[in-house]
């Protein structure tokens, strides 16, 4: 295998919901582990310390909660981009991740020929989906 580039995204506190939500939007297996597995307790205890969703589609997204003493410093300097010809699967994940969110660029056929559209997903996340035209 060679190498991989996949995003990690940190949370702050709802990673475990985040997740869930990305499985239900992907698909794929999702593993959860949380802080209190490897022997911290009170509130980070049921917080994941990494979170790993591995997608049939070849797609990869990594995540955790933000720690006590770790600065979770949200913003937008990170977008994830999903792209491909597969119109019905692009168009699904759009759906699902626009829902409950906010849509930028609405899902739409572009000057460049491509359909594109961009959103911010209901966890605070940018995603751009662009379908090969």
């Amino acid at each position: 295998m060679g190498s991989q580039l996949n995003p990690y995204i940190s949370f702050d506190g709802d990673a475990r919901q985040a997740m869930e939500f990305y499985q239900a939007v992907f698909g794929g297996e999702l593993t959860l582990n949380t802080f209190g597995q490897f022997g911290q307790g009170g509130e980070l205890g049921d917080k994941i310390m990494h979170g790993q969703l591995t997608t049939s589609s070849g797609y990869t997204i990594m995540a955790s909660d933000t720690p006590p003493g770790m600065e979770y410093k949200p913003g937008s300097n990170i977008t994830v981009s999903l792209s491909g010809d597969d119109e019905a699967e692009l168009r699904g994940y759009w759906e699902k991740l626009s829902d409950g969110g906010t849509v930028s660029t609405p899902l739409e056929k572009q000057m460049w020929g491509d359909v594109f559209g961009s959103c911010q997903d209901k966890f605070g996340i940018y995603w751009l989906v662009n379908i090969a035209g």
